[in-house]
């Protein structure tokens, strides 16, 4: 039996306090989601104290599914890709 990730709806999402950064990871998540039919719902997290539940220190992050994939900096659409049809 097959089992892929995109048959289920993954949660992502993008936390950052709406820097630059911040809005560049969600779009290209948002882009890379769209491209590849990835079944997701994507949320961006704003609120400081939510972020902090993360234990990061440094911003933009990329959750999927609960667990941080990427912090501080923004992947390649590819990389994000790759995380997301693991």
């Amino acid at each position: 039996m097959n089992f892929s990730l995109t048959d289920n709806n993954m949660e992502i999402k993008i936390l950052g306090t709406g820097c630059p950064k911040c809005k560049t990871l969600e779009q290209l998540t948002r882009d890379v989601v769209s491209k590849n039919g990835i079944n997701a719902t994507i949320s961006k997290v704003e609120d400081i104290m939510e972020i902090m539940k993360y234990n990061i220190m440094t911003t933009p992050a990329l959750v999927i599914d609960g667990k941080v994939v990427v912090k501080g900096r923004i992947p390649s659409p590819e990389e994000i890709k790759q995380l997301l049809t693991k």
